[in-house]
């Protein structure tokens, strides 16, 4: 007799599992859209449309009749204008009296203040201290410092019987008194960059040098500066930003005086767009400007790579 479970037809063999459906295509990119959607709104309104309207108005003019297409006639202006040029070279003046000192001085604190240790974290924290200060209050502490007759230079410098001078209002001092405040206000900040830059070289380096025999000033030109270029590179570049965008100081010292030996570049621009109404030849130094820029910080990122970058 046959057993009744050998009547049971035996069960069909597992298939393939069913396939998913095909995904559409673009679908894994809605939600990251989704979510940089209010940036990129930002970035658009805020960024990328002001440099189209830049580009416009410096390509076109408001006449009574309307706006119209002038072409290259707004820096053909501007580059005529002698106060646009000394503008240009005050701004290059001001940025190689602040640059320079702002960096050397930037990496003699973060030499000295290099390493572990109460003494050397408290004097970090005081050379950092002017960073913190708004630059219109810098600027207000340093008119203070600055005022012909009654201000403090002027009284110790009565004191050792020397002559005061006018900081301020003479065309041959007033743009070196706003540099000295540029690069009392930013070295500290510089310092931290390049303390950084230290920590970043490796100390098989030094011990290397040392056991080589190597002085400190060979170990400095042979060791520390190489290994502190790309260091440099970066914070040149913010060097040069701030030598052409900080401006706030100039407001409240000198307004562009006297004489316009301490009128800059973006002060140049407020006082076309602002006060001529000329947003044309306006937009046109904001062109050359951001161009100067451009070409400074490309040679100085390049510089920063070294040789090996170069070929």
């Amino acid at each position: 007799m046959t057993h009744v479970l050998d009547t049971i037809p035996a069960a069909a063999p597992a298939g393939p599992p069913v396939a998913r459906a095909a995904r559409r295509p673009g679908a894994g990119l809605l939600l990251p859209l989704a979510l940089l959607s209010p940036s990129l709104v930002f970035l658009a309104l805020f960024t990328y449309w002001p440099v189209v309207e830049v580009l416009w108005d410096a390509t076109h003019a408001v006449t009574r009749r309307g706006t119209r297409f002038v072409g290259l006639a707004n820096f053909a202006a501007l580059f005529a204008d002698p106060t646009f040029q000394r503008a240009l070279l005050n701004n290059a003046l001001y940025a190689l009296g602040t640059v320079v000192p702002s960096l050397v001085l930037a990496l003699a604190f973060a030499l000295a203040l290099n390493g572990a240790g109460r003494v050397r974290a408290v004097m970090r924290a005081v050379f950092f201290l002017p960073v913190m200060i708004p630059l219109v209050a810098a600027a207000a502490l340093f008119l203070f410092l600055f005022l012909p007759g009654i201000g403090l230079i002027d009284y110790h410098l009565a004191r050792l019987g020397l002559p005061g001078a006018n900081w301020l209002g003479d065309p041959d001092l007033a743009l070196a008194a706003i540099t000295v405040l540029t690069v009392w206000k930013n070295a500290g900040y510089y310092m931290l960059f390049i303390l950084a830059g230290l920590q970043a070289i490796p100390d098989e380096a030094r011990e290397a040098a040392l056991l080589d025999g190597a002085g400190p000033w060979q170990r400095l030109r042979f060791v520390t500066l190489p290994g502190l270029r790309p260091t440099f590179a970066f914070v040149g570049v913010i060097a040069l930003l701030n030598a052409v965008t900080q401006v706030d100081h100039v407001f409240v010292l000198t307004k562009g005086g006297p004489s316009d030996a301490t009128k800059l570049l973006l002060f140049y621009i407020y006082e076309q767009a602002a006060e001529r109404y000329d947003a044309g030849r306006a937009a046109a130094a904001t062109v050359v400007t951001l161009g100067l820029l451009a070409v400074l910080t490309g040679l100085s990122l390049a510089r920063g790579q070294g040789p090996e970058a170069a070929r």
